[in-house]
């Protein structure tokens, strides 16, 4: 019996395979795929440029990657504000590390050719709350 509540659990909804509230690469995944969805339009180019960015990044790939993909994803969907994942970028990375992450951000931005006004200003909300200075 206890088995099966064991496995019932697991089995609930939002459950992720790390806990997002901690780590920066899931919180940094999910502010990626935030700003790709600020426009309302998802689009291949800007999730394989996530991919990219994230691969790159964390020199990571297959199953590790997709993974990340996944949490960061399910973790965006799920947050109810960006202060759970900038507070721990804030925490893990030092200034020159957050400014680096919001370039990383503008690529993801412009991975479709042209700006929208949305991502503009999630950029701007984030940066904000990362302590990188609008001139950065």
């Amino acid at each position: 019996m206890f088995e099966r509540f064991i496995s019932f659990i697991r089995e609930l909804p939002g459950e992720t395979h790390e806990d997002a509230a901690d780590n920066p690469r899931i919180a940094a995944a999910a502010l990626l795929f935030h700003v790709m969805d600020a426009d309302g339009v998802r689009q291949d180019v800007e999730r394989e440029r996530i991919r990219a960015v994230l691969a790159e990044t964390y020199h990571i790939g297959g199953q590790v990657l997709e993974r990340l993909l996944a949490d960061g994803e399910r973790a965006d969907s799920e947050a109810i504000d960006l202060y759970a994942f900038t507070s721990v970028l804030k925490r893990s990375l030092d200034e020159a590390g957050r400014a680096d992450f919001i370039r990383l951000m503008w690529e993801i931005c412009y991975a479709d050719g042209e700006l929208h006004e949305l991502e503009d200003n999630t950029l701007w909300r984030v940066a904000e709350l990362l302590g990188v200075d609008s001139r950065e």
